[in-house]
């Protein structure tokens, strides 16, 4: 099936099960422990040896010499995996270092053995035996130090590197208000629960590996390209995953060096990724160095915007899109952005939730702020100023497909009760706490992705839906099975789901904020097709069935779906593609953050008293589990403001804080009541669901919010994220 034009009425709309609060299908699974994660698969990969990971111990230069006798002569040693005996390798197009490193090694923990044993302790015990001699050279670690040394990167999902409008320089001169400002913001760490991990075993040349990623697809054809293998011949399972946030989007070195280690050893093995190893080993969200020059008139109108960006990478790597935001979310005739991306010798930068509009948001939400103050311009009416419902770089003729910010923060406000700050900075006191209310708008993009399903009925009259998509924790499972109970007239318990498996047809996967609007989409499509085969076999044309309590119904006629089906069964299969409107309207979703933090007065300690926040994306399919999803981004906001940062040692090129211990994240204590409303939205023109993606929307401008409620607390006025105590203090005694 094909979307090309405006969905106009479909099954969806009946709202029977679609858009109704409903607990996850896989939350009973989930805490009696029967939901198995890839590490625990000992029904499907009984007598599994165990790998550890034995990293590198510089960020670049050469393996001079490798010593592996003491470790082979370990207790319970059953192989060791080096570049030296792997075979030959490749790298999987979306890599952009080896996953196994050797004799060159590109960054610090990048993997150069795997110790395979018979227990996990033998494993790793044996893996400290292992000796390497290095060849260091010198490497590049400061991205402050490298600015000026920034190239204009390759093209990505962000789109070109540089834009351009109007005549921004000369708008900017002319402007009566201006704000010109830099922001930074650190090298951050997914810090997902789950670990990277799986169980790789082989049947002749055949590859399973139950492992936790993503995107499926994606990983399937770069673990065939490293291999040197047919992809026909690999298996991907990964039904449940404890977290990713784009950090397994990609194929890993766990699930490489399982697939290596159990062909050395000739039994199945299991590689998870030591917590203190994921940071430097994996991918981690790039620091951000952001210039942003606003020119308005006297009201606040902005007539000037510019925001420019530089992040590092490796070499091959790609940039982190922080100005994307700003292409989109406000009016000015002259604009322009830039990204510059810096080669770097530190582990590999990659997508981390909301990758761009996160951090971007971090250095726009805050200069608005400064904007409004110049201006002397409530922050909320400033925003609405400068709303604008066309793509401002393109101009009229690319109209937003639906865009109701103004709805989020108008209906925002008055639900936090924003009426109620004191504009001036530093007037609200509570005890010994300095109290201040901020805010910040919220944008992330609307991406769809090709997806499909198979969908069928059995001989009971039951609907199962496959497809390789898969549930990071997010409530895929539920909103499929939502949409096949829609489309097939069925209670939701009479619905089956099953993901994660290569096996299925290909679907979107989890990731850039696409999956539920576009897996369920591919649901859809399979769903109208089975509609189709069903009303054909019940004679019935198939524009005029109606399906409802488990029949086909036309007129006052009706058969059981089970009878339809028979005892072999019905099944269909076909998936959603897009045509141009994506590029006919700018599509996004939006919304509005609200913060109260309290500041104390002695110890610069920081709280957050309240939240709140207003969005809109489109229909919502199960509110229950999209308001998780917008209340776990805000706390990852929270994070981003005030605490989360992984230290780069400049001189040896590593994250120092790579464990749980040390790289902060908020916890329950941090996080009080978080109040969200979301704002009617039906969209069109993004998929039938008429729904867009909202995962990520919630992180987006939440760490902004924070830190303008702490300036309206302090007056002081940070702009080197995290906003830490020590920079508290050392701005109070300035």
């Amino acid at each position: 099936m094909k979307f090309d034009t405006p969905a106009g009425p479909n099954p969806i709309d009946k709202g029977r099960v679609i858009g109704i609060p409903h607990d996850r299908i896989d939350g009973a699974a989930k805490v009696t422990g029967t939901a198995v994660y890839a590490y625990e698969r000992h029904d499907a990969a009984p007598n599994a040896a165990y790998g550890w990971i034995v990293g590198s111990a510089i960020a670049k230069g050469r393996i001079a010499a490798m010593d592996l006798t003491a470790a082979e002569a370990s207790p319970g040693v059953l192989g060791i995996v080096t570049h030296a005996n792997a075979g030959k390798l490749s790298k999987g197009n979306m890599n952009t270092a080896h996953l196994l490193g050797g004799p060159q090694i590109e960054h610090y923990e990048q993997a150069l053995a795997l110790v395979v044993a018979d227990t996990f302790e033998n494993a790793r015990a044996a893996a400290a035996l292992v000796r390497i001699d290095y060849a260091p050279e010198d490497g590049k670690f400061d991205l402050a130090a490298e600015r000026l040394n920034g190239v204009i990167p390759p093209q990505g999902f962000g789109g070109p590197a540089d834009t351009k409008a109007g005549d921004f320089d000369g708008a900017f001169a002319k402007a009566s208000v201006k704000v010109e400002q830099t922001y930074t913001t650190p090298d951050q760490s997914h810090a997902m629960m789950e670990p990277h991990a799986s169980i790789a075993a082989w049947n002749g040349d055949k590859l399973t590996l139950w492992t936790s990623n993503q995107m499926i697809a994606w990983s399937v054809g770069d673990i065939a390209k490293t291999l040197g293998i047919p992809k026909e011949n690999i298996r991907f399972v990964s039904p449940y995953i404890g977290g990713g946030f784009g950090s397994k989007l990609f194929l890993r070195a766990d699930a490489l060096l399982a697939a290596l280690g159990a062909r050395q050893v000739g039994r199945p093995v299991k590689v998870a990724i030591a917590r203190p190893q994921i940071p430097n080993n994996t991918t981690h969200r790039p620091a951000t160095i952001q210039r942003i020059r606003i020119g308005a008139d006297k009201d606040g109108v902005i007539d000037a915007i510019a925001h420019e960006v530089w992040s590092g990478d490796l070499p091959g790597g790609g940039a982190e899109t922080a100005a994307q935001q700003t292409r989109l979310l406000y009016r000015g005739e002259n604009r322009m952005t830039a990204h510059r991306l810096v080669t770097l010798n530190l582990p590999e930068g990659n997508a981390m939730r909301a990758p761009g509009e996160a951090v971007g948001l971090l250095a726009l939400e805050v200069a608005m702020d400064e904007l409004a103050e110049a201006c002397g311009v409530d922050p909320v009416e400033l925003r609405i100023r400068n709303d604008v419902q066309f793509d401002p770089e393109a101009g009229p003729q690319r109209p937003f497909s639906s865009r109701k910010l103004v709805e989020c923060l108008r209906a925002g406000a008055d639900r936090f009760g924003w009426n109620k700050r004191n504009p001036k900075p530093g007037q609200m006191r509570d005890g010994r706490w300095m109290v201040g209310m901020g805010m910040a708008s919220a944008f992330r993009n609307n991406l769809t992705e090709k997806s499909g399903a198979r969908t069928g009925v059995d001989g009971m009259g039951k609907v199962i839906v496959e497809t390789d998509m898969t549930d990071i924790g997010t409530g895929s499972y539920t909103i499929i099975a939502q949409t096949a109970a829609e489309m097939l007239g069925v209670d939701l318990d009479q619905v089956t789901v099953r993901l994660g498996d290569s096996r299925f047809p290909v679907s979107a996967g989890s990731g850039g904020q696409w999956g539920a609007n576009s897996s369920t989409a591919g649901v859809y499509a399979a769903a109208m097709a089975l509609r189709t085969k069903l009303a054909e076999k019940a004679g019935y044309p198939a524009d005029q069935a109606q399906f409802e309590d488990g029949l086909v119904r036309m007129g006052n006629q009706s058969q059981t779906l089970a009878s339809l089906a028979g005892a072999q069964g019905l099944w269909v299969e076909d998936s959603m593609e897009y045509g141009d409107l994506d590029k006919k309207y700018a599509q996004a979703t939006f919304g509005a953050h609200f913060c109260e933090v309290g500041v104390d007065m002695d110890t610069a300690e920081v709280r957050i008293r309240r939240m709140g926040g207003a969005f809109a994306a489109g229909r919502i399919l199960n509110p229950k589990s999209a308001r998780s999803q917008v209340i776990g981004a805000m706390t990852m906001g929270v994070g981003a403001a005030l605490m989360e940062a992984l230290d780069v040692d400049t001189r040896f090129g590593f994250f120092v804080n790579h464990d749980m211990a040390e790289y902060q994240v908020p916890v329950h204590a941090d996080i009080p009541h978080q109040d969200v409303l979301f704002v009617d939205e039906l969209d069109d023109k993004s998929s039938p669901m008429k729904a867009k993606g909202v995962g990520e929307l919630g992180i987006c401008g939440a760490g902004a919010a924070v830190a303008n409620a702490i300036y309206n607390a302090t007056g002081i006025r940070l702009r080197d994220y995290p906003l830490t105590i020590d920079k508290l203090l050392k701005a109070q005694a300035a």
